[in-house]
């Protein structure tokens, strides 16, 4: 079961920052609309109304980030908006927080946070969709709700965290989740003691998944994880 496909807004006007980008994120299955300028940022938000989430540069040609951000939230108050930008000074963070920016991530920057961030930002704004119940994960049936596996009769039972870790990977099953993503949606952060606890959760997942032999929980080297069931 694939995530909803989102559409993404990127104001960003160097070329090959931009396509570089553009081509990531669609990779990773979003719908991008890209813009050079403020001014056809302006223009493209108005255009499309289905826009989920803005990325905007702060430095733009003809109108800048803060700017536009401010234009777009008069028009779309709770739109998400990330500032990525090459401006680190606090005022500049700050101005960007006090505009209503989701988040604000500085030049260079890992593809992967940004996507990790992304994520997290439109789990965080967008409506919930109901769990699905009784999950079949070979002769695995994964309850979310009671936060429990049940095979062969026999119940195993899950922690919390297992069950979001398994829910998220479930629904990206055969792909893979981006380890920055599972820590910033889950644990709300990043940093190293949080790295060490996704590491001991995924050790007890995968031998509590390890009684279905059609379930592998992979652990993809320098990306992150992925959930493989086997269908025959």
């Amino acid at each position: 079961m694939r995530q909803i496909k989102h559409k993404l807004l990127l104001v960003e006007d160097d070329i090959n920052l931009g396509d570089t980008l553009k081509i990531f994120l669609e990779l990773k299955g979003f719908e991008v609309i890209i813009a050079r300028d403020g001014d056809e940022g302006t223009k493209l938000f108005r255009k499309h109304a289905d826009i989920d989430l803005v990325i905007l540069d702060v430095m733009l040609p003809k109108k800048d980030g803060f700017s536009l951000a401010k234009e777009i939230k008069n028009l779309v108050p709770n739109m998400p908006v990330i500032f990525l930008t090459a401006k680190s000074f606090e005022e500049d963070i700050l101005q960007g927080f006090q505009l209503g920016a989701d988040d604000y991530i500085t030049k260079p920057f890992s593809h992967q946070v940004l996507l990790a961030r992304i994520n997290a930002i439109l789990q965080r704004t967008q409506k919930p969709t109901p769990v699905e119940s009784n999950i079949q994960l070979g002769n695995l049936i994964f309850d979310y709700s009671l936060q429990q596996l049940e095979f062969k009769g026999q119940v195993i039972e899950l922690t919390s965290k297992e069950a979001e870790i398994l829910k998220m990977l479930y629904e990206n099953v055969n792909e893979v989740v981006p380890r920055s993503q599972l820590l910033l949606e889950i644990w709300k952060s990043d940093d190293y003691n949080c790295s060490r606890s996704l590491d001991v959760y995924m050790s007890k997942l995968r031998k509590k998944l390890s009684v279905e032999p059609k379930v592998k929980l992979l652990s993809v080297h320098a990306s992150g994880y992925k959930l493989v069931v086997i269908n025959e």
